[in-house]
């Protein structure tokens, strides 16, 4: 692929040298992340077990952090649900381009100058329509009864 893609317009007596040094380079890309991998991560024989020889699963050796809760209530699921499906409704009746700039900062993580960037605005528009987009889902959700 990387012969097609980078070196259609060389002479066809040149392809088999190129193909060659990609298959050499792919290769030796491989083996060294293969050992960088190999130092960071550790073999699953040194995560500890058994070596009075009874089975010993490594998963079991892993920490599960305090805060994470695995199993939710119903009841939490449900009312998280309701809640998502409110704050979506209220996103529908946001102007467009403050929806947009809203979804772009906070749902998709962009900073403000790669939402300029997609929007094809100044950054300060983006932290405009984000700021009225924030107040007037603010105050629609807080109509419905949710304060976050």
């Amino acid at each position: 692929m990387k012969l097609a893609e980078k070196y259609s317009a060389r002479p066809s007596a040149e392809l088999p040298m190129l193909f060659q040094r990609i298959l050499q380079n792919t290769i030796r890309d491989h083996f060294r992340r293969q050992k960088v991998r190999a130092l960071w991560t550790p073999p699953v024989s040194s995560l500890g077990g058994g070596e009075d020889g009874d089975d010993h699963d490594p998963l079991e050796t892993l920490q599960v952090h305090p805060d994470s809760n695995p199993q939710e209530a119903p009841s939490d699921q449900l009312q998280q649900a309701q809640t998502l499906e409110l704050i979506e409704e209220a996103l529908r009746k946001l102007p467009a381009r403050q929806r947009q700039a809203f979804v772009l900062r906070y749902w998709e993580e962009m900073d403000v100058a790669a939402a300029a960037a997609v929007m094809g605005c100044s950054e300060g528009s983006v932290k405009t329509h984000c700021s009225r987009a924030t107040h007037a889902l603010a105050v629609l959700l807080k109509d419905k009864g949710i304060s976050l």
